[in-house]
């Protein structure tokens, strides 16, 4: 017999598919909303050159591995999209999925006679014992039709809402600036990489072709984009790299190495929330390992890169930059285009636009002559999440709170919902598909939740824990990449499932884990 509750999928990205089909398989009936007319979320609207910056093995959902075909560690974008595709297809999640439907916010509705005050709730959802749904609360879904533009807003009444709306999409992220020193004061084109990447490769070649294009940021989209346009002009029209703070980047090789040697041994040498005597022992004992280990691959990238030569060296160190889940890989080509010419450093703390380009760092004799400027500057996640609730306790409880979500995908105050895709971590799928078996195990009554305070309190000690290793660079809804194994190991206990996957206690210290050794995951008796 199918489940009675109806659960709602806002977004049809890695996190709605994955969620989906897990629904699917307990007997739920989900319907899933996507504002698009696509699956896949930001790998359906990238730039040509993008491929995944995980190796594939680790970027693959644990029982569908990537077909034979596809011989390349580092996949780009259009296998990604085939390989979802196929996904898509094999586990019947099309039929559930509603195209071109754009969620514009959604309602909890408490029923008559169950108005306690929420902020007294001592579980979740007030049900007691922590279960996953109640009597007493829906959610209002409200979805717009993006195709009809006349069409009115339809409303659907769930019982539980999983949010899967993508941290790096819709409300992008850009500088601010005094008036008549922004984009207003600019006589050229000003847009986000969101905008870029959503053009068609014929649209985005017209618009940077022998123009001067300046790319403002460090991170993996403006890499990508700036090494894209400097191949396409040349030096003749060279791109300019501009940007504040400079990161550790990686060669492939070099990714896929540390990728390989995540395994529970390396997990020793990191301190962990909530640890004992032996664990703290050891993190202490084994940490220097580590630290040294990372030293020798800085000193090995400032050798093979001429990062001391164009003011590219990072100011952190590797293992913080690592901690706080910023490590992106380096296009193969991005120092040759440097060395020949067409693609140009620029390092500013700040800078202000005038009629035909910049001024850099406020200097008077800093005039950068640009067209066409990029922002590569990320995206406003947490506002965007906030956002998609009416009511204002929703978006308070979301304002206020500074410690993570609850095993990165339950918010102790928000009942009857869960957030999938929020969780950074070294491959975005493995750690999403993880956190939508623990909840479809929850949704089928498998467990219950703690309660409100303990989880709060499990929250805030993760966040101490984080915090020890990034200082200032803390953010929420991110899932260590030094303790990957040790988060799997807490969802499996909460599942009743056994936590180590090896068949020797060699392969359990010394072997990486990966999203197949999660494949099949029983619940113990």
């Amino acid at each position: 017999m199918q489940p009675k509750q109806r659960v709602a999928i806002v977004g049809a990205g890695i996190s709605g598919l994955v969620a989906c089909k897990h629904l699917i398989e307990k007997g739920f009936d989900p319907i899933v909303f996507e504002a698009h007319g696509t699956v896949g979320g930001v790998w359906s609207r990238t730039i040509e050159s993008t491929k995944l910056q995980t190796p594939k093995h680790l970027y693959q959902f644990s029982d569908f591995p990537w077909p034979a075909s596809v011989t390349e560690t580092f996949p780009n974008h259009e296998q990604v999209m085939e390989y979802l595709h196929s996904y898509v297809t094999r586990f019947g999640i099309l039929a559930k999925i509603k195209f071109n439907c754009k969620v514009t916010g959604i309602d909890f509705i408490v029923e008559l006679g169950n108005e306690e005050d929420m902020t007294d709730w001592e579980t979740w959802s007030g049900s007691g014992g922590g279960r996953p749904f109640s009597s007493g609360g829906k959610w209002n879904v409200a979805v717009q039709d993006t195709v009809a533009g006349c069409a009115g807003v339809e409303v659907y009444q769930v019982d539980f809402v999983i949010l899967s709306i993508g941290m790096f999409s819709d409300l992008p992220r850009t500088p601010e600036f005094p008036l008549k020193e922004g984009p207003d004061a600019f006589e050229g084109k000003v847009l986000h990489s969101m905008d870029y990447a959503m053009m068609s490769q014929g649209l985005a070649a017209a618009l940077t072709r022998e123009k001067r294009v300046t790319v403002v940021g460090s991170q993996k989209s403006a890499l990508d984009i700036a090494v894209e346009v400097a191949t396409r002009n040349g030096s003749r029209y060279p791109c300019t790299l501009l940007f504040k703070t400079a990161h550790w980047t990686l060669p492939d090789y070099l990714v896929a190495f540390i990728f390989r040697h995540l395994n529970r041994f390396a997990e020793f040498m990191v301190h962990k929330p909530g640890e004992g005597f032996f664990l703290w022992l050891l993190a202490v004992l084994l940490w220097p390992l580590r630290a040294t280990f990372l030293k020798l691959v800085e000193t090995y990238l400032t050798w093979i890169y001429p990062l001391k030569k164009y003011n590219m060296v990072p100011s952190h160190s590797l293992i913080e930059q690592l901690a706080s889940r910023m490590t992106p890989t380096l296009p193969s080509n991005f120092y040759n285009a440097v060395e020949g010419g067409s693609l140009i450093l620029k390092r500013s703390p700040s800078f202000r636009f005038c009629h035909t380009g910049l001024i850099l760092d406020g200097g008077a004799n800093s005039y950068h002559p640009t067209d066409v400027v990029i922002f590569a500057t990320g995206y406003e996640s947490e506002e965007k999440l906030k956002n998609i609730f009416s009511s204002n306790y929703f978006q308070k409880c979301l304002a206020r709170s500074s410690y993570p979500l609850y095993r990165e995908c339950i918010h102790p105050r928000i009942p009857q919902l869960a957030i999938l895709g929020y969780a950074e971590s070294p491959s975005t799928l493995y750690t999403t598909e993880m956190r939508s078996k623990w909840l479809m195990q929850f949704l089928a009554g498998q467990f219950e939740l703690p309660t409100i305070r303990e989880m709060e309190d499990e929250a805030r000690k993760w966040e101490t824990c984080t915090r020890r290793h990034v200082q200032d660079k803390y953010r929420r809804y991110r899932v260590s990449v030094m303790l990957q194994i040790y988060c799997n190991d807490q969802l499996c206990r909460d599942m009743r499932c056994n936590p180590r996957r090896k068949n020797s206690l060699l392969a359990e210290l010394f072997a990486s884990y990966g999203p197949s050794d999660y494949k099949n995951l029983i619940p113990e008796s």
